[in-house]
């Protein structure tokens, strides 16, 4: 009987770790059609063969297994029900690269730990030589069906996400996509050693999780000295301090300065270039003046930076690997709407989102439609805590603000009212007319939704140019209205710049359905990998990161226990 030693098996998975430089793979497709080519092929690749009675006794008796029942027929139905794991008595090298996926899966969490220890748990008997037990055919069926519902297992934690909960006691409420491993693991099966071109997440996944093996190497830059401004407010171009030393060091350890810059004390033209390198990967206005901002960011420790990517890797793997073609995303805390066309970033701007006790909620939906002159109806917590108190305080507040009341679909005025018999809810509406004061501005952009939250344009302008966006009561207010709509109506040859000029100058409420729906993706992310390579960070302005690091980091004590054991 044939068995692997155990020093070969920890050979083989580490030269299959270590490989400085891989050989070109090919593309999806390409490994697609290599792996079919396997399949069809009519010679037998695998001497061992399962029964589907096997499968079912299996999943009898592992009842846990029972959610990847359809997984696991389905891939032994596609193999001819060969062995996928085994050649005769001898694990195969597809089970070896399995060990090496697993070994090599880029998040230290517990239930990552715990899949791992359970895997080589399976394997221990076949790698140990001094293991006298005699190995009968159930032990080998056991063996095989046990790796391949552990590979649906860790699968489904490694790409679909480790957190299990509902995704919406996390303010998260955009669908978590179910992944598809069949290729996957038919690729794995077949002797793949390269599975990321085929692997079920999103392409940023892939980008963080390079940045995420670059940190684990560079926790040496928490030995610096911190940038310490002390009684300075901050160092401008051209100021001569001691404190430039250890924010050139930084900036150098960072990639934003070349290590052969200058080393003097002088906030010279290429340190402040390579500080506004800095400010713009962290979300900061790139004035290359080092001031408090600057300060917290470039302190900010690196096992900091590793959770964080940690924390947005996760929330990737809730999200499906192809995006909609034509998406436009919101970024909150980046405070950025980005609009794609056909895959490919057409165009940014910036927006204000809601204020920390009024957010802006996580969710997907489909844009329809444009109103152009809109009137604003007050929701009902702003005509409690704000439009009441003002009116009571000063009559002719809602004329003054251009608003109305609105009772069975007719206009009253606000003189019959007596507001005095009012503390909480009305059995009125309360709307602000059309017009340039008007708080939505001359646009709204509808893509109705339970949470009530839209686009639309403002009359106050000055708050796009702070750092920190997050003003509004929930909904979404855009740097450049004007700039989406003639983008969304661009295909609809009625509407150009002129016509929807002349149609805001009426000042009347006009509903513009769009030629097609645009997906539109309202999201959390605060690091990501820019069209440039830039890896950037943003604040964790609603304190979402820490909610889901508390799911993520804090382990059940056997958990704990488990992820001990293996490391």
């Amino acid at each position: 009987m044939h068995r692997f030693p155990a020093y070969i098996l920890l050979c083989t998975c580490v030269l299959a770790a270590c490989t400085s430089t891989p050989p070109a793979q090919p593309g999806p497709e390409e490994q697609a059609q290599a792996v079919n080519e396997v399949f069809e092929t009519p010679e037998v690749y695998s001497p061992r063969t399962l029964d589907s009675l096997d499968v079912s006794a299996f999943l009898d008796r592992h009842p846990e297994y029972q959610a990847d029942s359809l997984g696991i027929r389905g891939f032994y139905e596609r193999r001819g029900m060969q062995f996928a794991w085994f050649i005769g008595d001898t694990l195969s090298q597809a089970a070896l690269n399995f060990l090496n996926l697993v070994d090599g899966a880029d998040s230290t969490l517990g239930t990552l730990g715990t899949e791992h220890s359970a895997l080589h748990d399976l394997v221990r008997r076949i790698a140990d030589e001094t293991d006298t037990v005699p190995l009968t055919d159930r032990f080998f069926v056991q063996l095989e069906l046990s790796l391949t519902a552990q590979f649906f297992r860790f699968a489904d934690r490694k790409y679909g996400g480790v957190v299990r909960k509902d995704l919406r006691e996390l303010d998260w409420f955009i669908p978590r996509r179910k992944k598809d491993y069949r290729q996957l693991i038919d690729s794995l099966a077949a002797g793949r050693m390269d599975l990321s071109p085929i692997e079920p997440v999103h392409p940023q996944y892939q980008l963080l999780k390079r940045e995420l093996q670059r940190l684990y190497g560079e926790t040496w830059i928490d030995t610096l000295p911190l940038v310490d401004l002390g009684d300075r407010r901050k160092l401008e171009p051209g100021d001569r301090d001691s404190t430039v030393l250890a924010l050139r060091r930084r900036l150098i350890a960072f990639g934003d300065l070349e290590a052969t810059a200058d080393s003097g004390l002088v906030m010279d033209s290429t340190l402040v270039a390579g500080l506004q390198r800095f400010q713009e990967r962290h979300g900061l206005l790139p004035d290359g003046v080092a001031g408090k901002g600057v300060v917290k960011q470039i302190n900010t420790p690196v096992a900091d930076r590793i959770r964080t990517i940690l924390v947005n890797m996760e929330r990737l793997r809730w999200v499906p690997e192809v995006q909609p073609p034509n998406v436009i995303l919101v970024n909150i805390p980046e405070y950025r709407m980005h609009i794609y066309e056909a895959d490919t970033l057409a165009w940014s701007m910036n927006v204000v989102v809601g204020a920390t006790a009024t957010r802006t909620v996580v969710f997907s939906d489909e844009l329809t439609t444009i109103v152009f002159n809109p009137y604003w109806n007050i929701p009902r917590s702003i005509i409690r805590n704000e439009i009441l108190p003002a009116v009571k305080r000063n009559s002719s507040y809602l004329a003054q603000k251009n608003m109305e009341v609105v009772r069975g679909g007719q206009v009253v005025p606000a003189s019959t009212i007596d507001w005095s018999q009012y503390t909480g809810s009305v059995p009125f509406e309360i709307r602000q007319k059309p017009g340039t004061s008007n708080s939505l501005g001359l646009v709204k952009f509808l893509f109705p939704n339970e949470f009530s939250i839209y686009f639309h344009d403002t009359p106050s302008k000055s708050l796009f140019g702070r750092e920190s966006r997050a003003f509004s009561h929930g909904c979404i207010r855009l740097g450049q209205p004007m700039d989406l709509a003639e983008y969304l109506l661009k295909p609809d040859t009625n509407w150009t710049a002129d016509s929807i000029r002349t149609v805001m100058a009426r000042k009347k409420e006009k509903y513009v359905d769009l030629p097609e729906p645009r997906p539109v993706i309202i999201g959390y992310f605060t690091a990501w990998v820019d069209t440039q390579g830039r890896l950037n960070f943003r604040d964790d302005v609603y304190e979402h990161d820490a909610r889901l690091a508390q799911e993520l980091f804090a382990l059940p004590e056997e958990e704990e226990e488990a992820v001990a054991s293996v490391k």
